[in-house]
Protein backbone atom coordinates (compact mmCIF):
# COMPACT_ATOMS: atom_id res chain seq x y z
CA UNK A 1 0.00 0.00 0.00
CA UNK A 2 2.61 2.32 0.94
CA UNK A 3 4.55 1.70 -2.26
CA UNK A 4 1.20 2.74 -4.50
CA UNK A 5 1.19 6.00 -2.44
CA UNK A 6 4.40 6.53 -3.24
CA UNK A 7 4.11 6.11 -6.99
CA UNK A 8 1.09 7.80 -7.10
CA UNK A 9 1.56 11.16 -5.26
CA UNK A 10 3.81 14.13 -5.58
CA UNK A 11 7.24 12.96 -4.74
CA UNK A 12 7.55 16.72 -3.35
CA UNK A 13 6.54 19.88 -4.01
CA UNK A 14 9.04 20.77 -7.11
CA UNK A 15 9.25 17.34 -9.65
CA UNK A 16 6.67 18.57 -11.41
CA UNK A 17 9.11 21.61 -12.83
CA UNK A 18 10.91 18.67 -14.77
CA UNK A 19 7.42 18.30 -16.97
CA UNK A 20 6.48 21.70 -16.93
CA UNK A 21 9.63 22.41 -18.49
CA UNK A 22 9.83 19.55 -21.07
CA UNK A 23 6.17 21.11 -22.68
CA UNK A 24 7.16 25.01 -21.95
CA UNK A 25 10.48 24.18 -24.84
CA UNK A 26 8.14 21.76 -27.31
CA UNK A 27 5.62 24.72 -26.82
CA UNK A 28 8.37 27.74 -27.97
CA UNK A 29 9.21 26.35 -31.07
CA UNK A 30 5.49 27.19 -32.23
CA UNK A 31 4.23 29.72 -29.90
CA UNK A 32 3.26 32.61 -31.69
CA UNK A 33 0.62 30.19 -34.01
CA UNK A 34 -0.56 28.95 -30.48
CA UNK A 35 -1.06 32.21 -28.66
CA UNK A 36 -3.16 33.07 -32.43
CA UNK A 37 -5.10 30.24 -31.78
CA UNK A 38 -5.92 31.07 -28.43
CA UNK A 39 -7.23 34.22 -29.12
CA UNK A 40 -8.66 33.41 -32.25
CA UNK A 41 -12.02 31.86 -31.11
CA UNK A 42 -13.02 34.19 -27.86
CA UNK A 43 -12.19 37.12 -30.02
CA UNK A 44 -14.79 35.78 -32.18
CA UNK A 45 -17.11 35.24 -29.75
CA UNK A 46 -16.29 39.03 -28.18
CA UNK A 47 -16.54 40.96 -31.54
CA UNK A 48 -19.61 38.66 -33.01
CA UNK A 49 -21.65 38.84 -30.04
CA UNK A 50 -20.46 41.83 -29.06
CA UNK A 51 -21.32 43.90 -32.03
CA UNK A 52 -23.95 41.82 -33.32
CA UNK A 53 -26.00 41.55 -30.06
CA UNK A 54 -24.46 44.15 -28.12
CA UNK A 55 -26.15 46.52 -31.00
CA UNK A 56 -29.67 44.78 -30.28
CA UNK A 57 -28.97 45.14 -26.13
CA UNK A 58 -28.27 48.27 -24.19
CA UNK A 59 -26.81 47.27 -20.84
CA UNK A 60 -26.68 44.06 -18.87
CA UNK A 61 -26.10 44.03 -14.99
CA UNK A 62 -25.48 48.25 -15.24
CA UNK A 63 -22.63 47.64 -17.88
CA UNK A 64 -22.28 47.60 -22.55
CA UNK A 65 -23.45 44.10 -22.82
CA UNK A 66 -19.78 43.60 -24.78
CA UNK A 67 -18.26 44.68 -21.57
CA UNK A 68 -19.82 42.23 -19.67
CA UNK A 69 -19.50 39.62 -22.47
CA UNK A 70 -15.89 40.26 -22.61
CA UNK A 71 -15.66 39.21 -18.62
CA UNK A 72 -17.06 35.70 -19.81
CA UNK A 73 -14.70 35.41 -22.48
CA UNK A 74 -11.70 35.77 -20.60
CA UNK A 75 -12.90 32.81 -18.01
CA UNK A 76 -14.12 30.97 -20.91
CA UNK A 77 -11.00 30.92 -22.70
CA UNK A 78 -8.76 30.02 -19.64
CA UNK A 79 -11.50 27.11 -19.51
CA UNK A 80 -10.95 25.61 -23.39
CA UNK A 81 -7.01 26.43 -23.12
CA UNK A 82 -6.77 23.91 -19.70
CA UNK A 83 -9.06 21.17 -21.22
CA UNK A 84 -7.76 21.36 -25.25
CA UNK A 85 -4.01 21.68 -23.66
CA UNK A 86 -5.02 18.48 -21.17
CA UNK A 87 -7.36 16.21 -23.54
CA UNK A 88 -5.28 16.30 -27.04
CA UNK A 89 -1.26 17.41 -26.08
CA UNK A 90 -1.34 15.80 -22.78
CA UNK A 91 -3.34 12.72 -23.79
CA UNK A 92 -1.04 12.58 -27.36
CA UNK A 93 1.73 12.38 -24.73
CA UNK A 94 0.45 9.70 -22.32
CA UNK A 95 -1.10 7.28 -25.03
CA UNK A 96 0.55 8.23 -28.76
CA UNK A 97 3.87 8.95 -28.06
CA UNK A 98 3.93 7.05 -24.65
CA UNK A 99 6.38 10.02 -22.93
CA UNK A 100 4.85 9.16 -19.75
CA UNK A 101 6.26 5.70 -18.88
CA UNK A 102 9.47 6.55 -20.14
CA UNK A 103 9.69 9.76 -17.87
CA UNK A 104 8.10 7.05 -15.15
CA UNK A 105 11.55 5.09 -15.02
CA UNK A 106 13.23 8.43 -13.87
CA UNK A 107 12.72 9.55 -10.06
CA UNK A 108 9.18 10.87 -10.91
CA UNK A 109 5.98 9.46 -9.74
CA UNK A 110 2.97 9.72 -11.60
CA UNK A 111 1.87 12.36 -9.47
CA UNK A 112 4.80 14.08 -10.74
CA UNK A 113 3.43 13.95 -13.61
CA UNK A 114 -0.04 14.76 -13.51
CA UNK A 115 0.92 18.00 -11.83
CA UNK A 116 3.18 19.09 -14.22
CA UNK A 117 0.89 18.52 -16.84
CA UNK A 118 -2.07 20.24 -15.02
CA UNK A 119 0.50 23.36 -14.09
CA UNK A 120 1.17 23.52 -17.88
CA UNK A 121 -2.32 23.70 -18.50
CA UNK A 122 -2.84 26.22 -15.86
CA UNK A 123 -0.18 27.97 -18.12
CA UNK A 124 -1.94 27.95 -21.39
CA UNK A 125 -4.71 28.63 -19.32
CA UNK A 126 -3.29 31.87 -17.75
CA UNK A 127 -1.84 33.38 -21.50
CA UNK A 128 -5.18 32.92 -22.96
CA UNK A 129 -7.51 34.57 -20.19
CA UNK A 130 -4.68 37.45 -20.16
CA UNK A 131 -4.28 38.01 -23.91
CA UNK A 132 -8.51 38.36 -24.00
CA UNK A 133 -8.07 40.57 -20.91
CA UNK A 134 -5.38 42.73 -22.54
CA UNK A 135 -7.27 43.31 -25.43
CA UNK A 136 -10.30 44.27 -23.91
CA UNK A 137 -8.63 46.80 -21.72
CA UNK A 138 -7.09 47.71 -24.60
CA UNK A 139 -10.64 48.64 -26.18
CA UNK A 140 -12.10 49.89 -22.96
CA UNK A 141 -14.30 47.42 -22.42
CA UNK A 142 -11.89 46.33 -18.67
CA UNK A 143 -10.78 48.20 -15.75
CA UNK A 144 -7.09 48.26 -17.08
CA UNK A 145 -5.98 48.77 -13.28
CA UNK A 146 -7.03 45.33 -12.30
CA UNK A 147 -6.57 43.59 -14.88
CA UNK A 148 -3.67 41.81 -12.92
CA UNK A 149 -5.84 40.55 -9.60
CA UNK A 150 -7.10 38.02 -12.18
CA UNK A 151 -4.05 36.08 -12.72
CA UNK A 152 -4.31 34.12 -9.83
CA UNK A 153 -8.06 33.37 -10.67
CA UNK A 154 -7.51 32.43 -14.24
CA UNK A 155 -4.67 30.14 -13.00
CA UNK A 156 -7.02 29.08 -10.35
CA UNK A 157 -9.57 28.23 -13.28
CA UNK A 158 -7.13 26.43 -15.47
CA UNK A 159 -6.08 24.38 -12.79
CA UNK A 160 -9.96 23.11 -12.10
CA UNK A 161 -10.45 22.03 -15.81
CA UNK A 162 -6.96 20.66 -16.10
CA UNK A 163 -7.58 18.39 -13.23
CA UNK A 164 -11.52 17.58 -14.85
CA UNK A 165 -10.36 16.89 -18.11
CA UNK A 166 -6.92 14.74 -16.59
CA UNK A 167 -10.00 11.88 -15.45
CA UNK A 168 -10.60 12.24 -19.20
CA UNK A 169 -7.42 11.55 -20.12
CA UNK A 170 -7.42 8.37 -17.84
CA UNK A 171 -9.71 6.41 -19.00
CA UNK A 172 -10.66 7.66 -22.93
CA UNK A 173 -9.47 4.87 -25.29
CA UNK A 174 -8.94 7.34 -27.91
CA UNK A 175 -9.33 10.90 -29.11
CA UNK A 176 -12.87 10.21 -30.53
CA UNK A 177 -14.12 10.23 -26.36
CA UNK A 178 -12.88 14.24 -26.10
CA UNK A 179 -15.74 15.19 -29.10
CA UNK A 180 -18.21 13.97 -26.69
CA UNK A 181 -17.08 15.66 -23.60
CA UNK A 182 -16.62 19.47 -25.68
CA UNK A 183 -20.00 18.65 -26.78
CA UNK A 184 -21.65 17.65 -24.27
CA UNK A 185 -20.12 19.63 -21.18
CA UNK A 186 -18.39 22.61 -22.12
CA UNK A 187 -20.63 24.13 -24.92
CA UNK A 188 -23.34 23.66 -22.27
CA UNK A 189 -21.67 25.12 -19.26
CA UNK A 190 -20.58 28.00 -21.76
CA UNK A 191 -24.42 28.79 -22.16
CA UNK A 192 -24.96 28.20 -18.32
CA UNK A 193 -22.42 29.84 -16.81
CA UNK A 194 -23.22 33.26 -17.21
CA UNK A 195 -20.69 33.78 -19.52
CA UNK A 196 -23.07 35.22 -22.85
CA UNK A 197 -26.04 36.08 -20.68
CA UNK A 198 -26.74 36.83 -16.79
CA UNK A 199 -27.38 32.87 -15.07
CA UNK A 200 -30.61 34.87 -13.30
CA UNK A 201 -32.26 34.43 -17.07
CA UNK A 202 -32.30 30.76 -16.46
CA UNK A 203 -35.29 28.48 -14.83
CA UNK A 204 -35.09 27.36 -11.35
CA UNK A 205 -33.50 24.19 -12.09
CA UNK A 206 -30.62 24.94 -14.53
CA UNK A 207 -30.21 28.15 -12.09
CA UNK A 208 -29.22 25.55 -9.21
CA UNK A 209 -27.36 23.67 -12.21
CA UNK A 210 -25.21 26.84 -12.97
CA UNK A 211 -24.05 27.03 -9.14
CA UNK A 212 -22.35 23.62 -9.07
CA UNK A 213 -20.49 24.78 -12.39
CA UNK A 214 -16.91 25.57 -11.82
CA UNK A 215 -17.47 27.69 -14.74
CA UNK A 216 -20.06 30.22 -12.97
CA UNK A 217 -17.60 30.57 -9.94
CA UNK A 218 -14.69 31.45 -12.65
CA UNK A 219 -16.74 34.45 -13.85
CA UNK A 220 -18.21 35.64 -10.59
CA UNK A 221 -14.61 36.36 -9.86
CA UNK A 222 -13.67 37.55 -13.00
CA UNK A 223 -16.63 39.91 -14.30
CA UNK A 224 -16.41 42.05 -10.70
CA UNK A 225 -12.78 43.05 -11.21
CA UNK A 226 -12.71 43.33 -14.99
CA UNK A 227 -15.58 46.12 -14.29
CA UNK A 228 -14.56 47.36 -11.31
CA UNK A 229 -16.84 46.70 -8.95
CA UNK A 230 -16.78 44.41 -5.62
CA UNK A 231 -16.91 40.61 -5.75
CA UNK A 232 -19.18 39.15 -3.27
CA UNK A 233 -18.88 35.56 -1.73
CA UNK A 234 -14.82 35.21 -2.63
CA UNK A 235 -14.23 33.03 -0.11
CA UNK A 236 -17.19 30.54 -1.43
CA UNK A 237 -16.22 30.81 -5.44
CA UNK A 238 -12.30 30.02 -4.99
CA UNK A 239 -13.25 27.41 -2.51
CA UNK A 240 -15.33 25.47 -5.04
CA UNK A 241 -12.79 25.77 -7.75
CA UNK A 242 -10.09 24.30 -5.26
CA UNK A 243 -12.24 21.64 -4.77
CA UNK A 244 -12.72 21.11 -8.27
CA UNK A 245 -8.96 21.48 -8.71
CA UNK A 246 -7.96 18.98 -6.14
CA UNK A 247 -10.50 16.30 -5.90
CA UNK A 248 -10.20 14.86 -9.47
CA UNK A 249 -6.50 15.14 -9.28
CA UNK A 250 -6.74 12.44 -6.67
CA UNK A 251 -8.92 10.77 -8.71
CA UNK A 252 -6.67 11.15 -12.21
CA UNK A 253 -3.44 10.17 -10.89
CA UNK A 254 -4.70 6.67 -9.06
CA UNK A 255 -6.51 6.30 -12.44
CA UNK A 256 -3.57 6.98 -14.64
CA UNK A 257 -1.35 4.35 -12.61
CA UNK A 258 -3.87 1.89 -13.11
CA UNK A 259 -4.16 2.43 -17.07
CA UNK A 260 -0.22 2.50 -16.91
CA UNK A 261 0.17 -0.62 -14.79
CA UNK A 262 -2.51 -2.81 -17.27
Amino acid sequence: MRDVLMMTLPANAWNWRTVWRRNFLAWRKAALVSLIGNLADPMMYLFGLGFGVGVLIDHVEGSAYISFLTAGMVAASAMTSATVETIYAAFSRMHTQRMWEAVLCTKLTVGDVVLGEMTWAASKALLAGTAVAGVAATLGYADLSNIFLLIPVIVLTGFAFASLAMVLVAIAPSYDYFVFYQTLVLTPMLFLSGVIFPVEQLPGALHLVSRALPLSHSVELIRPAMLGRPSASVGLHVSVLCLYAIVPFFLSTNLVRRRLMS
